[in-house]
């Protein structure tokens, strides 16, 4: 099986999931339930999701069984962007090709969409974490990767530095935080299901979520609106910390490919194909 067609395959199994528990939901007053459901349904490449899906398909685990878990990455990601969006924040007022969040439901409402996907991820982690000691630490993991000492911290630091200077070491810190941690969540959770492989996916995964933001800082500079769903240009504009400030285009562009090549690396005593090609997936990718 190539890659397009296992990742369409775990794509499309957990967006039958995603469809099925967003008909489910019933909170009230009925905007909670319609603000989070548009974000949850607004696309997107769901990788989180098919990250820790692919994961434990390739340490042997039925990833069948673990829906809840992606569920609950998916919905602490699209609470993340709902609230990266707002004013207070990166001001944005298209998210995958749609308006965001505040722009279709007011910025209250969006702010409250955010946080009830932040404790409806939470609430699906705490049962699973009943299933035993692997579930347990696969929930601390997320937990952590999603809070003060994770994606939190990153955000904070990368507000903190917008319009500021600051070199490599403070990149750095915004890029393991604010995005790598969660990137790295998924495959370290599926590892602590698994039982085995943590130090690899760790190593893995936290190499993939600095290459996903240098690819992102890139694409920020020769994206294409269309293809990237987002306002672009917006880095420079409002004089943030990134790649690109710090080394230059061609520097930047050169630093992910240094990324991708520790990624593999990382990968080589697991026999895990699909996780390999993955990282030309981000490498490469234009949206």
């Amino acid at each position: 099986m190539n890659f397009q067609t296992q990742y369409d395959r775990y794509y499309k199994e957990f967006e039958s999931e995603l469809m099925r528990r967003c008909e489910e939901m019933n909170f009230q007053p009925q905007i909670l339930t319609e603000s989070m459901r548009y974000s949850l349904l607004s696309g997107g490449k769901r990788v989180r999701p098919v990250l820790f899906l692919s994961a434990l398909d390739a340490l042997g685990c039925d990833y069948k069984q673990e829906f809840a878990t992606a569920m609950a990455l998916e919905s602490i990601h699209t609470y993340s962007l709902i609230h990266d969006d707002l004013p207070a924040m990166d001001n944005d007022d298209f998210r995958r090709g749609r308006p965001s969040n505040h722009r279709k439901f007011g910025e209250g409402n969006a702010i409250l969409a955010g946080d009830g996907l932040l404790s409806y991820a939470f609430s699906l982690l705490f049962e699973e974490a009943e299933r035993g000691s692997g579930h347990l630490a696969a929930a601390r993991e997320i937990c952590d990767a999603a809070g003060a000492n994770g994606m939190i911290a990153g955000q904070s630091a990368d507000l903190l530095y917008t319009g500021k200077s600051g070199g490599e070491r403070e990149l750095l810190y915004i890029y393991r935080n604010k995005t790598a941690r969660l990137i790295a969540a998924p495959v370290c959770a599926a590892a602590f299901i698994a039982g085995r492989g943590e130090a690899q996916l760790r190593a893995y995964g936290e190499a993939l979520g600095i290459l996903f933001q240098l690819t992102d800082d890139v694409l920020d500079v020769t994206g294409e609106r269309a293809k990237m769903g987002k306002t672009l240009g917006k880095d420079a504009e409002e004089d943030k910390l990134t790649a690109v400030k710090v080394y230059g285009l061609e520097r930047a562009q050169a630093l992910a490919d240094e990324y991708a090549d520790r990624c593999r690396a990382a990968l080589a005593e697991l026999n895990a194909p699909f996780l390999y090609e993955f990282v030309g997936f981000v490498r490469e990718r234009n949206h």
